[in-house]
């Protein structure tokens, strides 16, 4: 009975002080809209997504693939973001602790004089624990038993927590995902890359042979007097300069696998690859599907999401602060003088049963603070939802469009490169019969070489573009 009314007070006085907490803060809200265009604008309404694939399946070059499983498994980045995943998980667990009664047991001795000019020492001295035995001096204390603590969620505010704890787990999880597409996606580009740095330091070595040739045809004519010193110059300068341009693609030859190797986790070391076969590379056919898609199969846009619904959670544990809070504690065990009285019956048993009820009074202002900034937060977080949203939508509408103009560009310039190409010999034909003066020659040869440069790197970007096209829809970290 005892304990009944005990829990009846306190129901009552809960009561009462809800209702003095229950007026909060009027504060401004904001719903993220999901607004997507039905379609892209240079596709059809066929839902045929190409981010379903597995990455796999998208990369067939086996050099590309044993470089993107290295990756996978030894990029610090990637095995970083696997801690933070460890770190929400464990986040989780503290937050389910936290509305689970704490219980524990526990084992205590002491020994203690009281003062007798106190009522404690006073009492002692009195009454006698044992009949005509005087207590002992000083009077030893032994105990053992459990006892138990518990936060009545009453209000949800520690499961709201963990489920915010959980979301926010998801989240991670998410932006994991998000930096294996990202990663598949840099060492794709990074590789294909290389593959044409290669092709324009063979090209700029097949007109470092052609050019020694030619310097050396005008050095002969010069002997002959069909030409100057000035057309000898001329031809010497353009080979200095093509042999400058090889250094400098060295260089970028190396930073790139240099680059490559950073992001597989290991140090520089030469990178496999079949650079002959670059000109025959096709970009992968990528079929794009709806941008309704994009909700499900963007990590980033699904991390977002996680957080925006945590963000709400935070917003309804700010709220619960404005209520009183109850806790429960209790123990039960026993205790004695003397060991040997310890676990006697009933006079050694002993318990206590309390009950704190705390609603917030002096601080409402600084918990208004934190509401609103939970709110604050929450709407931020809409805004990143509809943000990353329209972010992905550019990203994959800029990267369909650059695909069909970088074929619409390659199929032009193939054409330039086959002109330019008949254009030097026939300008060779021409200077070697004084028919043609010399600058015809070196302009005509320097045509040819940036045109087979920009071939080489519209081919370079017509890869590139159906990776990014797979990566903004998605795909890559199923």
């Amino acid at each position: 009975m005892r304990n009944k009314r005990l829990f009846q007070g306190l129901s009552a006085a809960l009561l009462a002080l809800s209702v003095g907490a229950c007026k909060m803060p009027e504060l401004a809200t904001k719903a993220a809209g999901r607004p997507v265009p039905a379609t892209y604008a240079t596709t059809t309404t066929d839902s045929t997504n190409s981010a379903r694939n597995q990455w796999r399946q998208f990369f067939t070059d086996p050099n590309l693939v044993g470089l993107i499983d290295t990756a996978l498994q030894r990029n610090q980045e990637l095995n970083i973001s696997l801690q933070e995943i460890q770190i929400a998980r464990n986040e989780v667990q503290i937050r389910k602790g936290e509305y689970l009664p704490f219980v524990g047991l526990g084992v205590k001795a002491e020994t203690a004089r009281a003062s007798k000019n106190t009522l404690q020492g006073a009492t002692e001295e009195a009454i006698n624990i044992r009949p005509e035995h005087r207590n002992p001096n000083p009077l030893p204390n032994y105990q053992i038993g459990a006892f138990a603590s518990w936060e009545v969620d009453i209000w949800h505010k520690l499961r709201n927590a963990r489920k915010s704890a959980a979301l926010r787990y998801l989240a991670t999880v998410e932006g994991r995902n998000f930096t294996v597409t990202n990663l598949i996606g840099e060492i794709a580009t990074s590789y294909y890359e290389l593959l044409a740095l290669d092709n324009q330091l063979a090209i700029v070595r097949q007109n470092i042979e052609l050019q020694t040739n030619a310097l050396e045809l005008v050095k002969l004519q010069k002997e002959s007097a069909r030409t100057t010193e000035l057309a000898v110059q001329r031809f010497e300068a353009q080979l200095h300069n093509t042999r400058s341009l090889q250094y400098g693609i060295q260089q970028r030859i190396t930073e790139t696998e240099n680059r490559l190797n950073f992001l597989a986790g290991r140090y520089p070391q030469p990178i496999a690859r079949n650079s002959a076969a670059f000109n025959e590379l096709l970009p992968t056919p990528v079929q794009a599907g709806m941008p309704a898609q994009l909700l499900q199969n963007r990590p980033d846009i699904r991390q977002a999401e996680q957080q925006l619904a945590a963000a709400k959670l935070d917003i309804q544990i700010a709220r619960a602060n404005f209520y009183p809070a109850l806790r429960i504690t209790g123990g039960a065990g026993f205790g004695a003088f003397k060991p040997g009285l310890l676990f006697t019956t009933p006079e050694s048993m002993l318990y206590s049963l309390a009950g704190d009820l705390v609603a917030p009074l002096v601080n409402r202002n600084g918990i208004k603070a934190l509401y609103g900034n939970a709110n604050a937060v929450q709407i931020q977080a809409a805004y990143n939802y509809e943000r990353t949203i329209l972010n992905a939508y550019v990203e994959v509408a800029n990267q369909l469009a650059s695909i069909n103009n970088l074929q619409q560009s390659y199929n032009e310039k193939a054409k330039a490169v086959l002109a330019l190409n008949q254009s030097t010999s026939i300008s060779n034909s021409l200077f070697r019969s004084a028919r043609a003066d010399y600058t015809e020659v070196l302009f005509t040869q320097r045509d040819a070489l940036e045109s087979k440069f920009d071939l080489i790197e519209t081919r370079m970007q017509q890869l590139n573009a159906s990776v990014n096209v797979y990566r903004a829809l998605g795909g890559g970290w199923k």
